[in-house]
């Protein structure tokens, strides 16, 4: 019975964030993820990538939260990689175990067993007690596997915390998910990326203007994740003009609807977010404008 409701968990929380419908939803289409998606694709042509997965309703970074982004058909999940003791690569945003997980110490003085031991479900509901850090391969394979099934694919968005860039290469090679993956992380870290896969789309971070010309001449990136605070329309019309994409982060303060409608007033090609749903009921309307 127990290895049933794990299965059918996430379409059950997803069920039951669907069926809410807040007041200002204007009818029974907007409950929809397939009419979200269109909508967004047809007036707004922006992106979302699921920050730690649906975050929100699952425990973070885990498999059952990506799930549950999958079934939301975002265009990215965003994961932090990390390396333990014996050199495995596994997936959590902390450097110590203390937050997310029932475990203490440092994720790299530990083997893939003893984290394998551990509950990543630390504060959340005891339907996840079982939930486990996952490892890059089983969410490599948790996401071939959908991609393998559904027209519209879901990419990696790829925090570099703690790895050596061959191995990640060689995991994501293996899975057929390199090729569209974002890497994101320290501009010393994406440069040994680079190095290793070439056609790697990196993803330096951006917070002031003047940064940019450096930053392109020495990594020739895909995408800059420019700081919410230190974008504005003129600042993504010259990255633009770059022939460079422009993802931003609005979590914490930032994610609400007004910010929304400013991304994409600023024409943004992705937000991150821990409120997709919330993301897609907002930008569902055509414009206004």
């Amino acid at each position: 019975m127990k290895r049933v409701l794990k299965r059918l968990m996430p379409g059950l929380l997803l069920g039951w964030f669907i069926g809410f419908t807040p007041a200002w939803s204007q009818s029974p289409g907007m409950d929809s993820i397939p009419y979200f998606r269109n909508s967004l694709a047809t007036h707004h042509n922006m992106g979302v990538s699921a920050h730690r997965g649906a975050s929100p309703a699952a425990p973070e970074n885990t498999l059952a939260t990506f799930r549950l982004a999958l079934q939301m058909q975002v265009d990215y999940i965003e994961i932090d990689v990390r390396t333990t003791k014996d050199g495995k690569l596994v997936i959590l945003h902390d450097g110590t175990l203390n937050r997310t997980t029932n475990g203490t110490g440092p994720v790299s003085e530990q083997t893939l067993a003893d984290l394998k031991k551990l509950s990543a479900a630390n504060g959340m509901n005891d339907a996840f007690k079982a939930e486990q850090i996952p490892t890059l391969d089983e969410v490599c394979q948790l996401l071939a596997d959908w991609n393998a099934r559904h027209p519209a694919k879901t990419n990696l968005y790829v925090d570099c915390k703690d790895v050596a860039p061959e191995p990640l290469v060689a995991v994501l090679t293996r899975y057929g998910l390199l090729t569209n993956a974002v890497f994101y992380g320290s501009d010393e870290k994406l440069l040994a990326l680079k190095n290793a896969a070439p056609r790697a789309r990196l993803m330096p971070g951006l917070k002031r203007a003047d940064q940019m010309a450096a930053k392109i001449a020495t990594l020739h990136p895909y995408a800059f994740d420019v700081s919410w605070p230190a974008l504005s329309e003129a600042l993504a019309g010259q990255i633009h003009q770059q022939n460079i994409k422009v993802f931003s982060d609005l979590l914490d303060g930032f994610d609400t609807p007004v910010e929304y409608q400013k991304a994409v007033h600023f024409g943004v090609d992705v937000i991150q977010t821990d409120q997709v749903l919330q993301v897609y009921r907002t930008l569902a309307a055509k414009p206004t404008h």
